[in-house]
């Protein structure tokens, strides 16, 4: 059976590491993995996503509305905008934190109120996760993404060794303590 991961966040939050990351560990546990470059405005603070696809054999990494099993969000309004394309007993894990895009910045528009309670009205696998507070107590904000797979690995059959393992292969040497932290936080993490 493939499975289809889409990963959704701003310019700057590791989105296109944490798809590799995930493509990492899905070749080491034998499948056929596909990931997506970045879509979007890659520079800080644009809407990002990128798409991970695992399974026996995979064509395409691009997932339509309606499919992804996955929605890794790291942040609220970006799961709101990208929400359409899970399925309906897909698993949306949303970091709490939020981050005003340049209308709200500019005054121009008001961030939408009541996000997470949206989503759990519609899907009955929301995960909240403080992401940023985990982050920062590993060191670094820029840990979010790697506290966000920590969550996901947890809700996988993939061991926890190989998450590791893609980790340390794909994040600078200088800070794969930092993002070993932060995966354990996540996935030690045991939502309200």
């Amino acid at each position: 059976m493939n499975t289809s991961i889409m990963i959704v966040g701003v310019g700057g939050q590791g989105t296109l590491l944490t798809s590799r990351i995930l493509g990492h560990v899905a070749v080491s546990d034998g499948l056929d993995a596909k990931v997506s470059e970045v879509h979007g405005m890659s520079q800080r603070g644009g809407s990002v996503v990128t798409y991970v696809k695992m399974g026996e054999k995979i064509y395409s990494p691009l997932i339509e509305k309606g499919e992804a099993d996955v929605l890794l969000c790291f942040e609220q309004l970006e799961a709101l905008r990208w929400i359409d394309f899970a399925k309906k007993e897909a698993e949306i894990i949303v970091n709490d934190q939020k981050i005003d895009p340049m209308p709200v910045i500019l005054g121009s528009a008001a961030y939408p109120e009541a996000i997470i309670p949206k989503l759990q009205a519609e899907f009955s696998h929301v995960s909240v996760v403080p992401a940023l507070r985990l982050a920062r107590a590993c060191g670094s904000m820029k840990a979010v993404n790697v506290v966000m797979l920590g969550v996901l690995a947890r809700k996988t059959d993939f061991g926890k060794d190989v998450w590791l393992e893609a980790i340390r292969r794909n994040v600078k040497p200088q800070f794969v303590d930092m993002n070993l932290c932060a995966f354990e936080a996540g996935y030690g993490y045991e939502p309200a």
